[in-house]
């Protein structure tokens, strides 16, 4: 089992709050600053009040202690380069100083004996620099109730400038006192009606629709003819189904506890990254798709990622040194990523308070991808990705998890101008169905059943938004194995499960018009096995000469897109 456990959400309050200080508490400053207490921009300073900025915040690691998360990561904090690869060539207004104009001097969580304090960036607007400087300070003082409290709204709702709405905002802030008291029963009843993974409520969809499991019995094969055994019609669900129980969960550990070694050693000696021992590496792939067990979760991505990455343990390091230095950088991006950052998986106890621990760290993870790559800036899509990352790993390495992503896994190109990688991943789709279903995809051609007008969301979100959670997370297992032509395949076993209600005999009836088909892809897919989609997905990547002809398809995409040819060869 590794040193860095990672079990069921434990319903304590030292898995839901900031590590314990001994600093004395951190009030606001005497006199509110207008700044915090409205969404209206305030006209620009002469002289911005400084807000301190600490190390980055940390996720909860539900069976590590607040001791535990202070020792393992507090080795992160300490240097920031003066020049990152990837970072833009503005130099930030910052200072390392100890806390000044009437902000009280706490120490930050980390363990850093500096401080960042937080100016006005020349060129930043007043909205940006509200949203930055906001969840600086709350990064320092935390948010009270965080993880059981709503939270009070700073950055876009408008708060009035009433004595009352300033209590409000005061008593919104977290102290030493509070994780003192203890538990009431109303927040012990709602971390107790946790699920597995930390939901507390059921994310909602308009609709919800089977992945029936006989559609998976037989494997991806050519069909000539619209004749299918499979059902036309599709299934629908009143609910979303509790996350099934795992199965062979403490067999599987002891197994991946064998199978996975200590690579790094942080000061401390807690295991810092795990590589798959040589001897065990025949059987990592058939482990990878029976479901990796979420304790050994976070240890099995990061080794993958590092893996098909070619990434050293320095490029690591160096990639959470570049997360903290863009901490101290403006980006055009914050009001926009502010936005998002509460309406992503709010239905999670990580993320349920607003500028809590996991909203602020969403929040900085967001900030810091969005100035590694100047054309992919940010996208909405990104925020389920990053909100996933940090259920299993802190920001910094949450962080360097993306720029794997960016790079090796070529997210570059679905998040580009133009998301050309989507554009790529949609025509290599076309290419299978066309191959394999002849019958659907002239079905789709001849009723002009868009590709992207479904898809474009599949790619996006990498699927995030379209499976529950639990089978996002088996998705994620076999898609850091083999890589960006996993949601390919997810994207051809979708139309593979419906492939009878979506042949040409079944569009000419009324009743299968082009709304409906647009509608059934665009439903919220429940498999009704996992283990059977996942066994499906797998021999779709055990037939060579599909897998050849994808990577041809996905060349002739790029000769056609070089010669301008690309514009009416899609669906």
């Amino acid at each position: 089992m590794p040193d860095d456990y990672r079990g069921p959400p434990v319903v304590s309050r030292s898995s839901i709050q900031r590590p314990h200080s001994k600093s004395p508490p951190r009030p606001l400053p005497p006199t509110p600053d207008a700044r915090f207490l409205t969404a209206t921009p305030p006209s620009r300073p002469t002289s911005a009040v400084p807000t301190i900025l600490p190390s980055p915040p940390l996720p909860p690691e539900p069976q590590a202690t607040s001791q535990q998360h202070s020792s393992r990561h507090s080795h992160h904090t300490n240097s920031r380069p003066s020049s990152v690869k990837g970072s833009p060539g503005r130099q930030p207004s910052i200072s390392q100083t100890t806390a000044t104009s009437g902000f009280p001097s706490p120490r930050p969580s980390g363990g850093d004996a500096s401080f960042v304090s937080i100016a006005r960036s020349e060129g930043e607007d007043d909205d940006s620099f509200l949203v930055r400087s906001t969840y600086a300070q709350l990064n320092v003082s935390g948010v009270r109730g965080d993880g059981i409290d709503e939270g009070v709204e700073r950055t876009r709702a408008r708060i009035g400038g009433s004595r009352q709405s300033e209590i409000l905002v005061a008593n919104a802030v977290g102290d030493d006192q509070e994780k003192k008291r203890d538990l009431s029963s109303q927040e012990v009843q709602m971390l107790a009606s946790l699920d597995r993974y930390g939901f507390f409520m059921t994310p909602s969809h308009d609709r919800l629709v089977l992945l029936p499991a006989a559609s998976f019995a037989k494997s991806l094969s050519r069909i000539a003819n619209g004749t299918t055994n499979a059902s036309a019609s599709a299934q629908t669900l009143n609910a979303l189904p509790p996350p099934p129980p795992p199965v062979h969960e403490t067999e599987r550990m002891e197994k991946w506890g064998r199978m996975l070694e200590p690579r790094l050693r942080d000061y401390g000696g807690n295991v810092e990254a795990w590589a798959v021992r040589h001897a065990k590496a025949h059987k990592l792939r058939r482990r990878v798709y029976k479901g990796i067990p979420d304790r050994w979760r976070s240890a099995a991505w990061a080794a993958l990622m590092v893996e098909f990455a070619k990434s050293s343990d320095t490029d690591v390091r160096q990639l959470k040194e570049q997360f903290m230095a863009n901490l101290e950088l403006p980006s055009t991006f914050d009001v926009q990523i502010d936005l998002d950052v509460p309406r992503t998986i709010s239905g999670h106890v990580l993320f349920k308070t607003r500028y809590g621990l996991g909203q602020r760290s969403l929040f900085h993870v967001l900030h810091s991808f969005s100035l590694y790559c100047g054309r992919c800036g940010y996208c909405q899509g990104m925020g389920p990705i990053a909100a996933m990352l940090l259920c299993y790993f802190e920001p910094a390495r949450a962080y360097a998890c993306l720029v794997h992503l960016h790079d090796a896994y070529k997210m570059h190109n679905i998040f580009s101008p133009g998301f050309p990688g989507l554009l790529e991943a949609i025509f290599v789709q076309e290419r299978v169905m066309k191959e394999k279903m002849p019958a659907v995809y002239a079905a789709f051609k001849k009723h002009m059943v868009s590709t992207t007008a479904y898809a474009t969301k599949w790619y996006i979100t990498l699927f995030a938004n379209t499976v529950p959670f639990q089978t996002s997370l088996r998705l994620w297992d076999a898609f850091l194995l083999e890589g960006p032509d996993l949601f390919v395949a997810v994207a051809i076993a979708v139309i593979w499960a419906y492939r009878g209600k979506l042949s040409t005999a079944k569009l000419i009836r009324p009743n299968a018009s082009f709304e409906s088909v647009l509608s059934l892809l665009s439903s919220l897919f429940v498999p009704e096995d996992e283990d059977a989609l996942l066994s499906w997905i797998s021999a779709f990547f055990e037939d060579k000469k599909l897998r050849a002809d994808m990577h041809r398809w996905r060349e002739e995409w790029r000769a056609l897109v070089e010669a301008g040819k690309d514009g009416d060869v899609l669906l």
